[in-house]
């Protein structure tokens, strides 16, 4: 088949997440119809905090700040990736291209119609998310990006991400749980590892997964790279609040952080951060931490 669904009973009983998903299709061109998943917790009328996963984790990474974010009145948003998650995922690597998780994302957020939204992106998150803040401006209030960028293929990849690409197109068992651990400080508990693993009951699942490592823009003539150009034109004004926080042990995206904060306007005089003992997956490392972090950064009673 070219697209698979993950039965929801690889879902129950994850630790720490029980929230009821929400469901919007997408056009999927020549694969048909996409179905598309979203967790939505917190006061329907509270401002929009729309949390952004990357590779290879869902919207599960994000269980340590919904309930801080939520509790302070805001309304967490949390949609898994096509590929990822309880979205749908096509089987076939060459499904997956940079410019079509880009629409496929942009299609849900305008189906939804969320607006006056707090974006926070890490890994994937951002280089997906960062291209509809910059397409759809208007509908963003602010922005946090955790261990993330927005890719041209100027400059050259850290050797950590390298050596992850490789990893990834090589190693026979893509075990998601050991990959997310891998990339955290603090380690996982073997119940978080098989929350990872859960939504890819077999490697017909796992298309997407592997496919993400090789569209990141690491030279300036690939696939995307001219349209991530042509966004960060559009990130060079933006002048709304715009907060980096990255962890202290992330080798993939070290450095980063500075030149997001030299290039984009918003970033001046916000209170940026580095997130001690905190790994790519920071979220893992220091949820609870973080959400302290953006409840006081937006105004709102912790």
């Amino acid at each position: 088949m070219p697209v698979v669904r993950t039965p929801d009973e690889r879902f129950e009983g994850q630790p720490g997440w029980d929230y009821a998903p929400h469901y919007t299709e997408v056009d999927g061109g020549a694969l048909g119809p996409l179905r598309i998943a979203h967790a939505d917790v917190g006061p329907a009328d509270g401002p929009i905090v729309l949390m952004m996963h990357g590779e290879p984790s869902w919207s599960y990474l994000y269980r340590r700040m919904i309930p801080v974010l939520a509790a302070a009145g805001c309304r967490c948003i949390a949609p898994d990736l096509v590929g990822f998650g309880r979205s749908d995922k096509p089987t076939e690597q060459a499904d997956y291209t940079y410019e079509g998780h880009v629409g496929w994302m942009t299609a849900w957020l305008t189906r939804n119609d969320f607006r006056d939204i707090t974006l926070f992106c890490q890994d994937w998150g951002g280089l997906i998310g960062l291209r509809l803040v910059a397409a759809m401006p208007d509908r963003f209030r602010a922005v946090c990006a955790a261990n993330t960028f927005l890719p041209t293929g100027e400059t050259r990849a850290t050797e950590a991400f390298e050596r992850w690409r490789a990893f990834s197109q090589a190693v026979e068992d893509f075990d998601s749980g050991w990959i997310v651990n891998g990339g955290t400080a603090r380690g996982l508990e073997d119940a978080v590892r098989a929350a990872y693993n859960a939504p890819f009951p077999d490697d017909s699942y796992k298309a997407g997964a592997r496919r993400f490592p090789m569209l990141v823009v690491t030279d300036p003539d690939m696939p995307s790279a001219a349209e991530n150009r042509a966004a960060w034109q559009v990130l060079e004004a933006f002048e709304k609040p715009f907060l980096t926080l990255f962890g202290d042990s992330d080798m993939v995206t070290r450095g980063a952080e500075k030149l997001l904060q030299a290039r984009i306007p918003g970033c001046r005089d916000q209170p940026h951060r580095i997130i001690e003992r905190a790994g790519h997956f920071l979220q893992e490392d220091a949820g609870e931490e973080i959400a302290g972090y953006l409840v006081a950064w937006m105004g709102l009673a912790a």
